[in-house]
């Protein structure tokens, strides 16, 4: 790929399907730092999975061929970022030997799935995120997660906590871990900052109460530490 399809050049934000979903020199970084996270901490190829905010399939290129047929569920409001993403990192023959599902939208409520989801993920989404969002997305998580799921998110750590609502990008948003924990509480969601790198935000775990948390390993998930449970 040249530089110009990569969009190396672009700024964050900018109208390129890898630069508007973050810095496109990290395209590749985020992705295999997301996908190491998800799977050190259990996911396998069994489970269903909910990529929030999925954008141009930055994490489902490595999500998509991994989870078995069907496994894998998208959810993103900007479909030319989808569409992107098929053409330039996925390719048509992978989706239809994967069949995942993408749902052109900003909440779950436009989904008719029925089922619940064993791992969520929203990298970067919680960082642009006002209060009001970050509440419908606690809320939604505590409806659609299995009763051993769990959701994996970053947010932008501060003293403050974001006074705006809605969705805010490009700019950035912070909360206080706090906040985050006392909102996934309400909902009835364990929370748990992790120590698991990110070149801007900070990694936690939100999950509900049959979720096996040892897998965390105090907050410092490894797969040396998941390999010595598989042992035990």
């Amino acid at each position: 790929m040249d530089d110009d399809l990569l969009g190396l050049a672009r700024e964050p934000g900018d109208e390129h399907y890898r630069a508007y979903v973050g810095p496109p020199q990290d395209y590749d970084l985020v992705s295999a730092m997301a996908f190491s996270l998800l799977t050190a901490c259990g996911l396998r190829q069994t489970h269903k999975l909910l990529d929030i905010g999925c954008g141009s399939l930055r994490l489902g290129r490595l999500l998509i061929p991994y989870l078995n047929q069907g496994n894998y569920y998208g959810l993103e409001p900007n479909k030319w970022l989808v569409d992107e993403g098929r053409r330039y990192e996925v390719g048509d023959s992978q989706v239809e030997v994967r069949q995942p599902t993408f749902i052109y939208s900003t909440t779950l409520a436009d989904c008719d799935y029925e089922g619940t989801f064993d791992f969520a993920v929203a990298q970067s989404i919680f960082s642009h995120t006002g209060p009001d969002l970050l509440r419908q997305w606690m809320q939604e998580m505590a409806l659609t997660l299995s009763e051993r799921g769990v959701l994996f998110a970053t947010i932008i750590e501060g003293d403050n906590d974001c006074g705006g609502s809605g969705w805010i990008y490009p700019e950035c948003v912070e909360f206080r871990p706090a906040t985050v924990a006392a909102m996934a509480a309400e909902e009835g969601l364990e929370f748990r900052q992790l120590k698991w790198y990110h070149p801007r935000q900070s990694w936690c775990a939100m999950f509900k109460p049959g979720f096996d948390a040892s897998v965390l390993n105090q907050g410092e998930p490894s797969w040396n530490h998941l390999g010595a449970l598989a042992g035990a």
